[in-house]
């Protein structure tokens, strides 16, 4: 039996930057209030002015469904967006999009301190970002390591990059 199918699933929050937060806040807004003008638009004129009643009708319909489309997506955006390791897998959601990465395909992980950013680098040499609080970042590496102890987890710091050594010449 091996250990990784015993590893509960950890869950990550993403952590939106305050400016991509006020955005999703914002486009709700706007969301709801395409929705309620468009009903009141609705409900004010219905369909009776236009010489053919279908085309009022499909363009009412269109707006409906893009500004509750819209609005779902930026919900869901906000809502249900994390980073999870199972027994198997790393998986990203960003509202309805997700994806999973095998965690057996992780080479390295690094935390780059000039930038605060944790990426995950792939065998195959793709890479990922992951975007979340960077108190969690060693809670989300164990996660990773308690599932493939093979990782190689490097933290790179301001002060070993190959270009400082050039700017103090």
């Amino acid at each position: 039996m091996h250990a990784s199918y015993n590893v509960v699933m950890k869950k990550f929050k993403y952590s939106f930057p305050r400016l991509t937060l006020i955005l999703i806040i914002v486009g709700m807004a706007v969301c709801l209030a395409g929705f309620i003008l468009n009903l009141y638009v609705c409900i004010t004129d219905g369909v009776s002015y236009a010489v053919n009643p279908a085309i009022p009708l499909v363009l009412y319909i269109l707006m409906f469904a893009v500004t509750i489309g819209a609005g779902g997506l930026l919900v869901s955006i906000l809502i249900s967006s994390y980073y999870s390791v199972d027994g198997k897998h790393i998986k990203t959601a960003f509202g309805f999009i997700r994806s999973s990465y095998n965690v057996k395909d992780v080479d390295v992980i690094v935390l780059d301190r000039e930038t605060d950013k944790l990426l995950v680098y792939m065998k195959d040499e793709s890479s990922i970002v992951i975007v979340i609080k960077s108190n969690l970042y060693t809670d989300f590496v164990q996660a990773v390591l308690d599932v493939n102890t093979a990782v190689e987890y490097a933290i790179q710091s301001v002060e070993n990059t190959p270009d400082d050594k050039d700017k103090k010449k």
